[in-house]
């Protein structure tokens, strides 16, 4: 455990990435804490870091282009940064485990389920091949795939989508990690085993006592399985604040058009909201804030100087020019 009682502290995070366009600076001083047994939400537009900055956590940038500018990585009193390449390796899949956005590229098509998952047991936990093979039936049996024993000597594409998650789950658990990083867990699921697969991740979190970052641009996913929430725009925090807190009274206008976006299943209108324009050029952006052409309330002030990062309370801040008062608008609104 670090000093602070956090298990993981994130401090003023910065990964670039050098392209014949220029600099972009896909992570730009991002700083967030996360809590032993706590669910973090980071939601925000495709392009916003969310993965990055996440892949930065386990130095999985690929360099060139990418680069780890500065910041720290305080895992349980660690500055992973700082850490030697063998060190890191001790982490990634023990400490730490990782499930990617797309199962069918993250599992190895030329190899059966049961070597990819006997892997890292033997690797990390010193398992036998027999000791190996019989922890990944149970950890199939954990994720709810059926006939765990015949099904995992078969290949990838033998298993449906939902079942690929799964199998990245239970890799991702295998060794207990402390903390679960879900980077799109439900991309290109249907919605019924999209809900199956985060109720998963919710039960066996709980089960567990993991820590769980999940990933995502879909806030109704987060809604209902995180304790805080992380805003995310043009690689920035924009927002940050306790789950209910921020879908009760958002501080921040970003925040507040992408809960607009958010379909009405009682809106007899079915009018469907979206933010005006489209997410900047990370490296090209506008002076001042960056939400500005796009933001409904922009002023002047907005397109000339860079909003300050402000404090709402004591768990709430959001970077905006106008942070209290979209504040005190929204608690008015959700008073009413």
């Amino acid at each position: 455990m670090s000093t602070n009682g956090n298990l993981l502290d994130v401090r003023e995070l910065r990964t670039y990435f050098d392209t014949v366009d220029g600099v972009v600076k896909a992570v730009d001083g991002v700083s967030f804490q996360l809590r032993r047994g706590e669910t973090l939400g980071i939601v925000g537009e495709s392009g916003s870091g969310k993965s990055v900055t996440n892949l930065s956590l386990l130095r999985l940038i690929p360099e060139p282009p990418g680069r780890i500018v500065s910041g720290e990585v305080i895992f349980q009193g660690r500055d992973i940064l700082k850490l030697p390449e063998a060190e890191v390796r001790k982490i990634r899949g023990k400490r730490v485990g990782m499930i990617f956005q797309d199962p069918m590229t993250s599992l190895n098509p030329f190899m059966r389920i049961s070597r990819q998952l006997m892997e890292i047991t033997q690797l990390h936990l010193g398992h036998s091949k027999r000791q190996a093979y019989d922890h990944a039936v149970k950890m199939l049996e954990m994720v709810g795939i059926p006939d765990a024993r015949v099904r995992i000597d078969r290949y990838p594409h033998e298993f449906s989508g939902g079942m690929r998650q799964r199998v990245m789950i239970a890799m991702a658990l295998s060794c207990q990690p402390e903390l679960l990083i879900a980077d799109e867990p439900s991309t290109a699921l249907d919605v019924t085993i999209q809900a199956q697969i985060l109720e998963l991740i919710k039960t066996l979190k709980e089960v567990t006592g993991t820590s769980v970052i999940l990933i995502t641009h879909d806030l109704g996913v987060v809604a209902g399985m995180t304790d805080q929430l992380i805003v995310m725009y043009a690689g920035k925090v924009f927002e940050q604040a306790p789950t209910t807190e921020l879908f009760a009274r958002p501080g921040n206008p970003y925040t507040r058009g992408l809960l607009r976006s958010v379909p009405d299943p009682l809106d007899q209108k079915g009018t469907l909201y979206q933010i005006p324009g489209q997410p900047p050029d990370v490296a090209h952006l506008p002076a001042g804030c960056p939400f500005a052409p796009r933001c409904e309330r922009a002023e002047d002030i907005c397109r000339r100087e860079f909003p300050p990062f402000v404090q709402l309370n004591a768990n709430h801040h959001s970077l905006c020019h106008f942070a209290n008062e979209v504040y005190a608008e929204s608690s008015q609104t959700s008073a009413a």
